[in-house]
């Protein structure tokens, strides 16, 4: 692999990877606490992990050239309202950007995409950009729940513990829980 394809792989992974620490440590709350109003860009956890959900699919829709993708515009975002069925469809979505990821070379993550919208159509980008994009938001609005997650008695897990060597240990038991390979 190049090191732009490692680097996209290492991000999905390490997004699962974060995805299972905090919705598993939003499984420990009630629905009504995983609903509760708090200060954040959305109102709540739920709000807050649903929507990343509903972005992951968008953008693995279009990433994957489904051509019903900009139907999502018009679909609700899915509205788990407790955190063990959120994580399972998360997960499900993590699996299949992984498996995304680890089907690109350079030449894939190059080719200029079109990301479909219902008012306008915007200018091919890249692949690889997307995916950055992607990467980025998942992490903006998961650090977002994480604050939000700080209000409550569960005390939000660490999601800084992926790439570094010496922090293998932190990580091996869920990686290899998430059928990942340890980094």
């Amino acid at each position: 692999m190049s090191a732009l394809v490692d680097l996209i792989v290492g991000q999905a992974r390490n997004n699962a990877w974060a995805n299972h620490r905090l919705l598993g440590a939003c499984k420990a709350l009630t629905p009504e606490e995983f609903a509760t109003a708090r200060t954040g860009f959305f109102p709540s956890l739920r709000a807050t992990l649903n929507h990343i959900l509903w972005v992951d699919a968008y953008y693995i829709d279009a990433l994957e050239h489904d051509p019903t993708v900009l139907a999502r515009y018009h679909d609700p975002t899915p509205d788990f309202p407790d955190a063990g069925r959120l994580y399972e469809a998360q997960r499900a979505s993590d699996r299949r950007l992984i498996a995304f990821c680890e089907r690109q070379g350079e030449a894939s993550l190059a080719e200029g995409l079109v990301l479909p919208r219902p008012n306008r159509t915007p200018p091919p980008t890249s692949v690889a950009s997307i995916l950055e994009h992607l990467f980025q938001h998942q992490t903006h609005h998961r650090g977002q729940a994480h604050a939000m997650l700080s209000s409550t008695s569960v005390k939000p897990p660490q999601l800084d513990e992926f790439f570094l060597a010496g922090e293998e240990h932190l990580r091996r038991d869920e990686l290899r829980a998430l059928g990942l390979p340890e980094t």
